[in-house]
């Protein structure tokens, strides 16, 4: 079973990806310049904020699989050989789901 501070970590994780996706998605929603100028730069951040958001909803993905393996008692083990994942890895990057050498 993962330490309180791993849980806590992976919560905490959570909570500010999914504050960061509304407010991404937020941003998206509102209108834009009249200006054309603006528009192009406007264009651009959204480019920018596409990519982000994209990369915060696997990242939460990822969170709430780690999440869900704790609850189901099976945090800590390789997906693929099923053996422990080494404690540095996961406190490096809690919600992996691969040992090292698995991860090659």
């Amino acid at each position: 079973m993962p330490s309180k501070e791993i849980t806590t970590l992976l919560e905490n994780k959570q909570s500010q990806l999914t504050k960061r996706i509304s407010a991404i998605e937020a941003d998206f929603h509102k209108g834009r310049s009249q200006d054309f100028s603006e528009q192009a730069t406007e264009t651009e951040n959204d480019d920018v904020l596409d990519e982000i958001h994209h990369e915060a909803k696997l990242e939460l993905s990822l969170v709430k699989s780690a999440l869900k393996r704790i609850t189901d008692g099976l945090y800590g083990n390789c997906t693929e050989c099923d053996e422990p994942i080494n404690p540095d890895r996961l406190s490096a990057l809690p919600y992996t789901t691969t040992c090292i050498k698995c991860a090659h």
